[in-house]
């Protein structure tokens, strides 16, 4: 399991959540969700926007690139 999935899997358990109720947030099953948190499968790009915007985390720190977990302003594109 890389970083990713280790900070996917940490905000989580963090927020007390169960798999199940983050399935259903992406619209996916959750042994669809499981394959992605425990590494079998890799995160769908559009699927890591959507749980950063669940957790309120930039994507960055998803992806394991910083260690700086705030959101990132808006855009004004």
């Amino acid at each position: 399991m890389n970083m990713q999935h280790n900070r996917i899997k940490e905000l989580r358990e963090d927020h007390e959540l169960k798999q199940w109720e983050i399935a259903i947030h992406l619209n996916i099953a959750q042994n669809t969700y499981s394959n992605y948190e425990n590494g079998v499968r890799d995160f769908p790009l559009p699927l890591l926007i959507k749980l950063s915007r669940f957790y309120h985390v930039n994507l960055e720190y998803l992806l394991g690139l910083t260690d700086y977990s705030e959101p990132l302003p808006p855009s004004n594109r």
